[in-house]
């Protein structure tokens, strides 16, 4: 299978079951359960073609001690994807100090080449409802 015929496939896959917004750089966007996620067909050699899945689980959590290690722990136990924390540097507060937030995300890349339509729409919802069962323990 091509990667053509795997673009064109992904977005009539997962359109049954999900909304699906076709992005103009190629990418798709999904949404899930309070989630939203990225998804494009990345070819790494001939007839080795890759669903690259970037899934936003939570976006501007102040970041404290117990959020980190919660993401930590998410991130050593989660098996579909990769579980990550992107901290960021917001703007002084009245004291002068900067407030960090971070967002999270879960990344996963899986080979869909021989996939059957049935097969690819069950991974890619076992990862999306993966990451959206994170969210849910992150935020309580």
């Amino acid at each position: 299978m091509d990667p053509l015929d795997l673009s064109e496939r992904l977005p009539v896959v997962l359109g049954e079951i999900l909304p699906v917004t076709h992005e103009d750089d190629g990418a798709l966007t999904v949404q899930h359960d309070e989630t939203f996620a990225s998804l494009r067909v990345v070819t790494i050699a001939q007839d080795l073609d890759l669903v690259s899945l970037t899934q936003v689980l939570a976006w501007d959590l102040p970041l404290d001690s117990k959020i980190r290690a919660n993401v930590a722990k998410h991130a050593h136990d989660t098996l579909l994807g990769t579980v990550s924390l992107v901290e960021k540097v917001g703007t002084p507060s009245g004291g002068g100090r900067s407030k960090k937030t971070g967002d999270v995300l879960l990344r996963y890349n899986f080979p869909a080449a021989g996939l059957t339509d049935d097969a690819l729409r069950t991974l890619v919802l076992m990862v999306l409802a993966t990451g959206a069962d994170v969210r849910r323990a992150l935020l309580g």
